[in-house]
């Protein structure tokens, strides 16, 4: 059993579970070297985080069978390969579902009410130095673009704020007071367009300059899913000239980005460093969700091989 790399989570918890349950544990960092050691290479199972799992790693690894990831979205693992050397990847559904709804929530109050003036006001100044005047919430419309679960909470939890919630997305049915539209339609009516796809080949650079064109003067844009999705370059161009009065960002390229992204302290961008699924309680989960996956795995493959 691996655990490809341990980014941000304690991979005690996981150690000692799946030890409880008789597996050797072999704790890699393959997001700084990606060379899998000759002592892993037996390997059954793994439990991947932020590092890239390609066809060098599965061929590295030939008794690998099965993946539980550390997040919904499985952009970090090249699934073809994975499919080729039989190997099952299972994401992490519902971690942080609450966590990354009220975090898209207060990028939208942040932008929306001009936050950043707080910065002013520790240097000093006392003055209303709004680049838009903040608006009524109530007489906008707001836009979710992925209705899946953190679209679907994120809506519901913003819908009392706004007059209007429409969604998109091609796979999901809208829920509840989100009222369905087409993307063209979507992204027309969207006062505030929040974006909560899964990055994948049909979602990436998904909104670019014509789409990002084709939203309010005026609009803001809020992303905690991937950075993909948006063109960075349309992004920031929309800023520059204004047609978009603000954006809230918790993802960049790069991760950490380069010191001189101009999205990371833009005047009309509230960054934060991609800690929208952080709590006390979905740390908890990321780290033992992972392992109990892989022990459910294990027992049940036991159990029909034994039949």
């Amino acid at each position: 059993m691996l655990l490809t790399d341990v980014s941000d989570i304690d991979p005690q918890p996981a150690i000692d579970l799946l030890e409880r349950n008789g597996f050797d544990v072999e704790v890699l960092k393959l997001d700084v070297d990606p060379v899998v050691p000759e002592r892993a290479r037996r390997a059954v199972a793994a439990v991947g985080g932020y590092a890239h799992l390609g066809t060098d790693f599965f061929a590295a690894v030939p008794d690998l069978e099965f993946v539980a990831l550390t997040s919904a979205g499985a952009d970090m693992v090249d699934t073809s390969a994975a499919e080729k050397h039989g190997v099952e990847i299972r994401p992490l559904y519902g971690a942080a579902t609450e966590e990354v709804a009220v975090h898209a929530l207060a990028l939208v109050l942040a932008v929306e009410r001009g936050i950043r003036v707080t910065e002013q006001v520790a240097a000093g100044s006392w003055s209303e130095a709004f680049t838009h005047l903040p608006r009524r919430l109530s007489t906008c419309t707001l836009g979710v673009l992925g209705l899946g679960r953190i679209g679907a909470e994120f809506a519901r939890v913003a819908r009392p704020l706004f007059g209007r919630v429409v969604g998109y997305d091609p796979y999901v049915p809208a829920p509840d007071g989100v009222e369905a539209v087409g993307l063209d339609q979507l992204l027309a009516a969207s006062d505030v367009l929040s974006v909560h796809m899964p990055l994948s080949g049909e979602t990436r650079g998904m909104l670019g300059s014509a789409e990002l064109a084709r939203l309010p003067h005026g609009a803001s844009l809020i992303n905690v899913s991937r950075a993909e999705i948006v063109d960075q370059g349309a992004l920031l161009a929309a800023l520059d000239d204004g047609r978009l009065r603000g954006a809230g960002l918790d993802v960049l390229i790069g991760e950490p980005p380069a010191l001189d992204d101009p999205l990371r302290d833009h005047s009309r961008t509230v960054v934060t460093p991609h800690v929208g699924y952080l709590s006390k309680g979905s740390l908890r989960v990321y780290e033992e969700k992972p392992a109990a996956t892989i022990v459910e795995w294990w027992l049940t493959r036991s159990k029909e091989q034994s039949r």
